[in-house]
């Protein structure tokens, strides 16, 4: 856990970057309810990490606008009951989001145009289905 973040290949995010903070989870609880800080916060300052290059941080801005406060995003895992695993939970979605956030994006459609054989075997299609509903009427006096 010391070696930083893996993001993706290429993108690993330092650990001096990941601010951490604990305390204590709600929901019902054991003996060690009241002493045990298992919640667990990761947060993460999109806007002045040095290790994204410009565009993949413009990218993370933008997609994870509504996320950000102040160009901090914020994963609060408290599912499990030790903080070891509330930990990892939290690098998992954090390294997920991110990968998310700096993919590139999807390229653009090419407008295509169906086959000469293609509209003609609709064609065809059509007239023999609509043949048959026609054959199902009443017969004519």
């Amino acid at each position: 856990m010391n070696d930083g973040l893996v993001v993706r290949a290429g993108v690993v995010i330092p650990e001096a970057e990941l601010e951490w903070r604990f305390s204590r989870s709600s929901g019902p609880g054991g003996q060690s309810v009241n002493t045990t800080d298992s919640r667990v916060e990761l947060s993460f300052d999109v806007a002045s990490t040095t290790a994204l290059n410009d565009i993949l941080r413009e990218r993370a801005l933008e997609r994870l606008a509504t996320r950000l406060v102040d160009g901090v995003i914020t994963i609060a895992a408290s599912e499990q009951r030790s903080q070891w695993r509330n930990r990892e939970a939290a690098r998992i979605r954090l390294a997920n989001l991110l990968r998310e956030a700096i993919a590139a994006p999807p390229r653009p459609r090419r407008p295509t145009r169906p086959s000469k054989n293609a509209i003609r075997r609709r064609a065809e299609d059509k007239r023999r289905r609509s043949e048959t509903k026609r054959l199902r009427g009443r017969p004519a006096d």
